[in-house]
């Protein structure tokens, strides 16, 4: 009897991001969630540089792939599904990939560039789509969409790396003027709290601008909010479903980079100790938030619940969320009943679904028989 052929799942890695570390650590995460009876994974890291990198079965670890793996390339048009030798001299054939599944935080993989080369290619792919990935890595754009959608969200506001260096002493004192501190400053362009700052006096505020302008061309400046931080996941392409929420107790002044990925003493509580009410709000908003931005496969959506109201404010949109053994994500939806290993299916398979409802799009016209469509 004939083997069933398993499906090649291209799992990227890397990237050019500030998040490159945290990618390595998820991907490892989902490799191992794989099951080798039904897919045969091809990892291909991407470096800091952008090179991209299959592991070429030497290679012990992802790390090792992104130092000694074969350099090759992913031809942009149709049908070109196969991951090709860059250098010509080597004997070694192409890759032929079914489906890839994208685990790249931040620039370059999160915000929709990664997504238009697959969308060239016709190749599915686990997760948000060209539009939805871009949307959710704006944390500006996202909010102005949040907002028309009816959801609440913090006060904000945007600015332009280019009036702070060019103008810096009215834009502090915009934001002394619209903001009382303390305020949170991030790159609007970016995840896991890279370059984020909380500012609570005007030296504080002026550096933070710094730091964030290091990172992005855009700003953000938030008013701080007193609040519990609740997470609920996001999975399905028509018909999202939404996990049971969390919620993250950090141990430093807010949850930064270091308290998410460097430094123990974090805690996450699953299901969040919230009430029944508030639990199907977050629920709610998360899914409309998803449908806001067009959302396809998965998202984390992040919720503050401040402290003296009450109110839930939406704070934003991960459309590829942490993978990691202890990232909310995965923890989100083994609380819900999906283990692991059949979450990662189960996003496959939602690739392969989204896939077959592209392909029933018309990208041409055929012109009428008999006649020139560009005449008359």
């Amino acid at each position: 009897m004939t083997a069933k052929k398993r499906i090649r799942v291209a799992v990227l890695f890397g990237g050019r991001s500030a998040e490159h570390e945290v990618s390595i650590a998820s991907a490892a995460s989902v490799i191992r969630a794989l099951d080798l009876e039904k897919y045969e994974v091809v990892a291909v890291g991407i470096t800091k540089e952008g090179r991209w990198l299959v592991a070429s079965g030497a290679e012990r670890s992802l790390a090792d792939t992104l130092r000694k793996g074969r350099p090759v390339l992913l031809v942009p048009e149709p049908g070109g599904n196969k991951l090709l030798p860059r250098d010509a001299r080597k004997s070694a054939t192409p890759v032929t990939i079914d489906v890839v599944f994208p685990v790249l935080h931040g620039t370059y993989g999160e915000d929709g560039t990664l997504q238009g080369l697959l969308e060239l290619v016709n190749l599915p792919y686990v997760g948000c789509g060209v539009l939805a990935s871009s949307l959710g890595m704006d944390k500006v754009v996202q909010k102005q969409l949040f907002e028309q959608a009816g959801l609440p969200v913090v006060k904000y506001l945007a600015l332009p790396r280019s009036r702070w260096e060019t103008d810096p002493d009215s834009v502090l004192a915009d934001v002394q003027r619209r903001f009382h501190f303390p305020v949170f400053l991030k790159p609007a362009t970016l995840g896991s709290s890279v370059g984020m700052t909380k500012a609570h006096n005007i030296a504080e505020l002026s550096a933070g601008l710094d730091l964030a302008a290091e990172f992005a061309q855009k700003i953000l400046v938030e008013r701080a909010v007193e609040a519990r931080e609740i997470e609920v996941a996001v999975l399905g392409n028509d018909d999202p479903h939404a996990s049971v929420p969390g919620e993250i107790i950090p141990h430093r002044e807010f949850y930064d980079y270091t308290a998410k990925y460097t430094e123990p003493g974090t805690e996450l509580l699953i299901p969040a100790p919230i009430a029944p009410r508030q639990a199907s709000k977050v629920q709610d908003y998360a899914i409309r938030a998803f449908e806001a931005i067009e959302g396809r496969g998965m998202a984390r959506v992040d919720f503050f619940l401040e402290s003296h109201t009450g109110r839930i404010y939406v704070n934003e949109i991960n459309t590829i969320p942490g993978f990691t053994s202890i990232s909310m994500y995965p923890r989100l939806w083994e609380a819900s009943g999906l283990p692991y290993n059949e979450l990662v299916d189960r996003l496959i398979g939602l690739a392969f679904e989204q896939h077959r409802e592209k392909q029933r799009t018309k990208f041409s016209i055929e012109p009428p028989r008999g006649g020139d469509v560009l005449s008359g």
